[in-house]
């Protein structure tokens, strides 16, 4: 397609919507970003990006500028509750594969970046997206204020919750995994943590990293009812209570947590979809593949849709044509992310000791290659070269 012919709409400015209008810049296309939120600042919790997102950052002409704010992650083992190792994700391996490394980088910090990149004339806050129709061969997005936009081509980019997806798809509701989890990134200063580590126990799984600036970001996964009443009050009392028989620094991480720094909310995904392109209209991100974090992909295969669209939009004859060439790149990548991460999160969350004491030994013996497998599958092969077809006609 060319680039000038048409205006881009954007709904969602999280980490796919941003990009997406970094990108789309880049091949001279109008984009405007509508976000239901009266600021984008990203919320105080930190995620991966793992080897291949940076692939994809760097295909988008952003990771030497990402890199700075990110830390460098060398490895990230699996731990039982007394801190043994249970698996070392052979992670350089993969690190070599892409030519890239691994790292941890504060949500905020990123949005901040990315925000730095797009004008503001293109970001439109406070405008909460309800429905949508086709006028013709344009899209008109209608907002919760009274307000609409219209242009040539949506990309819906607006979450797990996203109203629009489940007006093309309305059986495509979250689903709750069966826990709920609290987060903080708090000061290093006094704990010095230099690597990062997950938890499997037998009161629930607690994960942790360092971040650039001496800040460690956690996380603590417990197994509940969805919206549970009691747990909705917990804090940092209640966790370390939970969590105190767990092996250094876990309790000290908590301890030294503050009430203030908790951020809590059950752990949901959407089960996978069998489309993501409807003519001119695109689902990115989390409004498409929602995952459970436990592979640590969900921002990373938002940031790799971003590299993938671009690519086809350079070549694609048409925005619909580029939109279908998409969905047969990422369709079985993504639907297998999100089932993956799902078993894992239910192997990962299992409370009977008997069970526990099973698995904690299989995984020890277990040979490394098997071990490795399913990181493997993910990450084993170019993402940017899946289906991919250089014809433009096709």
């Amino acid at each position: 397609m060319r680039a000038g012919d048409s205006t881009f709409i954007i709904v969602g400015g999280g980490i796919a919507g941003l990009c997406a209008a970094i990108g789309l810049a880049k091949l001279g296309i109008e984009a405007h970003v509508y976000e239901s939120a009266s600021e984008l600042k990203g919320i105080g919790a930190g995620f991966g990006l793992a080897a291949n997102a940076m692939q994809a950052l760097e295909y988008l002409g952003l990771k030497d500028e990402i890199i700075p704010i990110g830390h460098y992650l060398a490895s990230y083992n699996i731990l039982d509750q007394k801190g043994n190792i249970l698996a070392e994700p052979d992670t350089k391996s993969i690190s070599r594969k892409y030519q890239q490394d691994n790292f941890a980088i504060h949500r905020a910090d990123l949005h901040q970046f990315l925000l730095s990149k797009i004008p503001n004339t293109q970001i439109h806050l406070g405008k909460r997206a309800v429905s949508f129709e086709r006028v013709g061969e344009d899209i008109h997005v209608y907002f919760a204020d009274g307000s609409h936009a219209h242009g040539q081509a949506l990309l819906i980019a607006d979450g797990v919750h996203s109203p629009l997806r489940q007006q093309l798809i309305p059986g495509s509701t979250p689903r709750y995994s069966g826990y709920t989890c609290w987060r903080a990134t708090i000061d290093n200063s006094s704990i010095q943590l230099e690597k990062g580590t997950e938890t499997w126990g037998t009161k629930g799984r607690f994960g942790m990293t360092p971040l650039v600036d001496n800040r460690i970001y956690w996380y603590a996964c417990i197994n509940t009812e969805a919206q549970n009443p009691v747990l909705k009050t917990w804090k940092t009392k209640e966790l370390l209570d939970n969590f105190s028989d767990y092996h250094t620094p876990i309790p000290t991480i908590l301890s030294e947590t503050k009430d203030s720094e908790l951020i809590a909310n059950d752990i949901i995904d959407i089960a996978p979809l069998r489309q993501l392109a409807f003519d001119n209209i695109v689902l990115l991100g989390d409004a498409g593949h929602a995952t459970t974090p436990n592979l640590g992909q969900g921002a990373c295969q938002a940031i790799e849709d971003i590299a993938v669209l671009m690519d086809e939009l350079q070549t694609a004859a048409s925005i619909t044509l580029a939109f279908q060439r998409f969905e047969k790149r990422r369709l079985e990548r993504v639907n297998y992310i999100c089932n993956t991460s799902w078993r894992i999160g239910k192997i990962a969350q299992w409370e009977n000791p008997f069970l526990i004491g099973m698995r904690n030994f299989c995984m020890k013996i277990m040979p490394n290659r098997m071990k490795q497998q399913r990181l493997n599958n993910l990450l084993s092969v170019d993402f940017m070269q899946i289906n991919r077809n250089h014809d433009p006609r096709n």
